[in-house]
């Protein structure tokens, strides 16, 4: 269930994802959680679908990683 977190209807709350925060939009550095809140409401985004994590950073998704393992 991997994806590239471009398209909304990919990306789920409870889902593993890596995200890249607004201060790492330059270096490209991914930071990896699980998503709490959808905060892109169109379809799709190009630069990925933002989301809120668990712990409440907030980025847009790079890659789903899949459902959490527990």
């Amino acid at each position: 269930m991997a994806g590239n977190g471009k398209i909304r209807s990919d990306v789920k709350p409870g889902l593993e994802v890596d995200i890249v925060l607004k201060q790492d939009q330059r270096t490209g550095k991914t930071t990896r959680g699980i998503v709490k809140d959808l905060l892109t409401n169109s379809p799709q985004h190009p630069h990925g679908i933002k989301v809120r994590l668990q712990d409440g950073q907030v980025g847009r998704v790079q890659n789903i990683i899949g459902p959490v393992s527990l």
